[in-house]
């Protein structure tokens, strides 16, 4: 009979390993399903109708995305911070194409218009050489068993190439903005200021089509003579209205009509549909639903800010900084494998032009403040104790 002792042994062995998992892992493994998930929404319609041809979308895009792209990392290990690393070389100089701050301009551009940015890690003999880029639209992602992605697949003109994410060091990194609906895309600026963007738009081809015909609203020829017009002089009617009235180039030129018929117009004039008014809410709109002051954008009308420089410092401060801040962080946590951990990336606050007002704020109220020690107020300005 077996003793105490080893029946407690198989007991236990007989358990399965612990392991740390989230409890509705399951669930989202089901709902996926294994399948590919494409991409919810159409990618090039929004890079079309929005960056494309609306110009508050394109401004507001290269506004964010140049001011993001162009503040300098900062990199720590532990409360060391580092004026040389590979990590640092690699972000300056991602890929012989590109320098550091066109690379993650197209990022930043590609998370604002479609809400998920890409980028490849290409490595050769496990060191990483180069950082790539890869367009929202020709990416899909792969559910592993757990439901969170397990690979990415990228395919142009027919042909694809697999990513394998189940490795210490992932070769690409998903970047995406927060989306309450979706377990794997986030949601970009553009899509949310859709309603927004099409009202623009479409005022904007309303008002080019009331140019193309002569500026005026559309009308009717009304004939008040006996009988109707015979079918060729419609066609002769139709024809000679085409040819001599419509277009910018016959702006002002009188109608001349032939005994019977008379003009009569039709439809609202653009001020009774207060139409500038109405454009102009559907910009403010496209600009709040990106985070940039309506000022900053040329368009009238708001008195939030004092002035552009305060304007221009609450972009940074409300949309810059957290979408780099946010970035920096992954960066970090997706590299750090390959040069080591503990390195900490960030940027750099100091080298901004437009929040220098209140970085010397900021210094005159350490200076003034002599409970705290020099080193104290090292740290409260984000510089390292003095060795």
């Amino acid at each position: 009979m077996p003793s105490i002792n080893t029946f407690l042994t198989r007991l236990f062995q007989s358990r399965p390993p612990e392991a740390k998992a989230s409890a509705t892992g399951r669930l989202i493994a089901f709902h996926a399903q294994g399948n590919p998930v494409w991409t919810p929404r159409d990618y090039a319609a929004l890079a079309r109708e929005g960056y494309q041809k609306n110009p508050v979308v394109y401004r507001s895009v290269r506004l964010i995305a140049e001011a993001a792209a162009s503040v300098p990392w900062l990199l720590h290990e532990k409360d060391r911070e580092l004026d040389s690393h590979p990590f640092l070389n690699l972000l300056a100089r991602p890929n012989v194409r590109q320098a550091g701050p066109a690379l993650m301009e197209a990022v930043y551009g590609y998370l604002l218009v479609a809400g998920n940015a890409y980028l490849e890690a290409a490595s050769v003999d496990g060191e990483i050489r180069e950082l790539h880029a890869l367009r929202p639209d020709r990416m899909k992602v792969f559910p592993g068993p757990d439901g969170w992605p397990e690979a990415y697949e990228y395919t142009v003109s027919g042909r694809s190439v697999r990513f394998d994410q189940q490795q210490t060091m992932p070769p690409v990194l998903h970047l995406s903005l927060f989306h309450p609906l979706d377990d794997h895309y986030g949601m970009g600026a553009l899509e949310a200021a859709g309603t927004a963007l099409d009202l623009h738009n479409a005022s904007a081809s309303w008002n080019k089509a009331l140019l193309d015909n002569a500026a005026r609203p559309s009308g009717a020829l009304v004939y008040e003579g006996e009988g109707s017009l015979s079918l060729d002089q419609f066609d002769r009617l139709k024809r000679e209205l085409e040819e001599n009235y419509q277009g910018a180039t016959n702006a002002g030129r009188p109608l001349l009509l032939e005994g019977g018929l008379a003009w009569q117009a039709m439809g609202i004039s653009p001020k009774e549909m207060d139409f500038i008014e109405a454009r102009r809410e559907a910009a403010r709109d496209i600009a709040l639903a990106f985070g940039v002051p309506p000022m900053l954008l040329g368009i009238p009308g708001d008195n939030t800010y004092s002035n552009y420089a305060e304007a221009n410092r609450a972009l940074w401060r409300h949309t810059v900084l957290p979408l780099v801040g946010r970035t920096a962080q992954s960066l970090a946590h997706w590299l750090s494998p390959a040069f080591g951990e503990g390195l900490k990336l960030s940027c750099d606050m100091d080298a901004i032009d437009a929040l220098s007002a209140d970085r010397e704020a900021l210094w005159a109220r350490l200076e003034g403040a002599s409970f705290l020690t020099d080193d104290e107020k090292r740290i409260a300005v984000g510089y390292g104790v003095r060795a």
